[in-house]
């Protein structure tokens, strides 16, 4: 793909070859429809936070005061659109392998509506970006989760099986919900547009997760010291999802008004102060609280007498941010072991060779409890022929 798109249609034309080229089958679209959505009354008309609140939401990337903020605008529209078609490299094999019918459509719905968010972060660099805009927007086809080139290494990470999609889906994409959330009151208009229908989208994929983890809990098939693992090894994937503590990015997106924090309106309406200082750890803060919650909701699944599933803390196994390679158990303790301890406590916390062996047992057995299609998915077709 060398050419750079100058048109939109150009810009599609290359999407149904990356399509190909990554093996997803476009009949397993069913009648899900690709299509460019915006809520221009949910998205506002006034700048809500930062320098230039009160001022008319731009509209045109030209009204944007400075090239500085214009840039930082297409970086954030690039690495969304980036993560949505990395998620469809990365789980477009689960579908030949799915335990039931209803989570081959659920996998295939999800992949069909990230194709979608990806081409909404495509439209608004093709149409307000001009030739920079043109050239992320190619870009987002040219990198490959298969090659792990994508811009976030959560993105490039292999994801072999369907407890991985369940754990993903639950916790990953719950980070995906707040990045929405945050851009859902930008002061680019096209940007916090796209967002209302993108979170109505994104509601599913978190429900795909949470309802799998739950039917793996009531078929009783994998134990829970196993779930565990898989737990810890994506929550701590997720954590550093949300960037560096102390983020100077996410202190000038804020001054300029291109991302908000969590629930901005919400928190501007209560007279919250902004600390611009940790806005990334204060959206890692509300997102660790949201998923510690969802954990006790599956709590309530298990054997009597079980041990609970517990979330780890955010210090736990990161890999950017000061906690970066520093030795912290999962409740958030210094570890002061010797290397072969703490290889040794590795070895119970995170997925070992061995659980990845006994998974695959695991799975000629009926390790998720079934859910019935309902007759509106079966008309959709969306999976079916996958």
């Amino acid at each position: 793909m060398d050419n750079l798109p100058n048109t939109w249609e150009d810009w599609v034309s290359n999407f149904t070859e990356w399509q190909d080229r990554v093996g997803f089958n476009r009949d397993w679209m069913g009648d899900f429809d690709l299509s460019i959505q915006f809520d221009w009354d949910r998205a506002g008309d006034v700048i809500e936070f930062g320098d230039y609140k009160g001022r008319p939401k731009w509209e045109r990337s030209l009204q944007v005061p400075h090239q500085s903020m214009r840039d930082a605008l297409v970086s954030m529209i690039t690495v969304q659109g980036d993560t949505e078609f990395a998620s469809v490299e990365q789980q477009r094999h689960l579908l030949a392998s799915a335990p039931t019918d209803y989570d081959r459509y659920a996998a295939a719905r999800i992949m069909a509506e990230e194709q979608r968010h990806g081409w909404q972060m495509a439209y608004i660099l093709m149409t307000y970006f001009g030739q920079q805009g043109r050239r992320e927007a190619q870009k987002l086809l040219e990198r490959n989760a298969q090659d792990g080139d994508r811009l976030l290494g959560a993105f490039n990470r292999p994801m072999p099986h369907w407890l991985d999609f369940f754990c993903y889906t639950m916790f990953v994409d719950r980070d995906g919900k707040f990045q929405l959330g945050m851009l859902s009151t930008s002061a680019f208009k096209p940007l916090a547009a796209s967002m209302g229908p993108m979170l109505k989208e994104e509601s599913f994929h978190l429900g795909t997760g949470s309802n799998g983890l739950r039917r793996v809990i009531k078929a009783g098939i994998v134990p829970l010291d196993m779930l565990q693992r898989y737990f810890n090894k994506w929550v701590s994937t997720a954590h550093d999802l949300f960037g560096v503590d102390a983020s100077s990015s996410a202190h000038w997106s804020y001054v300029w008004g291109v991302k908000g924090r969590w629930d901005e309106r919400k928190k501007l309406e209560a007279g919250i102060e902004v600390d611009k200082e940790v806005l990334n750890e204060e959206a890692r803060g509300h997102y660790h609280t949201e998923i510690v919650g969802e954990v006790g909701k599956l709590n309530g699944y298990l054997p009597e007498g079980s041990k609970k599933l517990v979330v780890p803390h955010e210090n736990f196994y990161r890999e950017i941010g000061p906690f970066r390679k520093q030795r912290y158990t999962t409740e958030g303790e210094a570890f002061t072991g010797t290397d072969e301890e703490w290889k040794a406590y590795l070895h119970v916390t995170l997925p070992t060779a061995q659980d990845e062996e006994d998974l695959k047992e695991f799975f000629k057995q009926e390790w998720v409890a079934n859910k019935p299609l309902s007759a509106r998915q079966i008309a959709s077709g969306i999976g079916a022929k996958a």
